[in-house]
């Protein structure tokens, strides 16, 4: 019988990472690396696995995850958002749980443009009196 293998995508920014949970023992991989070696900051590491801790599924998954595009925090995001609906090709009745944590909703919040005759997106020029 082959391994099953649950697979789906998380995005936030500009990141998209790219998530398969297959059975295991917890262990996570990002870009053929340990989660624990690609991001330098714990709170990233943390925050991917929130899913997973939530749902008490933890040490039931090995997750394998490839990830593109913005910095670490994004990426960090996009993960966790890619293992939560994984986690609902899973098991389909985790959707309430993942839901009221917001895990399934798509963080909409991107970088605003920055606009010509200012000096950013909302930011003036100086203005000057004399």
């Amino acid at each position: 019988m082959p391994e099953t293998r649950y697979y789906a995508t998380g995005k936030r920014k500009t990141s998209v990472a790219r998530c398969w949970l297959t059975s295991g023992n917890g262990k996570v991989t990002i870009n053929k690396r340990p989660a624990e070696e690609y991001f330098s900051r714990e709170t990233d590491t943390m925050v991917l696995k929130q899913p997973l801790a939530l749902t008490e599924t933890l040490s039931q998954f090995d997750v394998l995850v490839t990830v593109c595009g913005g910095g670490t925090t994004g990426q960090a995001g996009a993960i966790r958002h890619g293992i939560a609906r994984a986690l609902l090709e899973f098991n389909p009745e985790l959707r309430l749980v993942l839901k009221r944590a917001g895990f399934l909703t798509r963080d909409p919040r991107k970088k605003e443009r920055k606009k010509y005759g200012q000096r950013g997106a909302r930011a003036r020029f100086q203005y000057s009196k004399r």
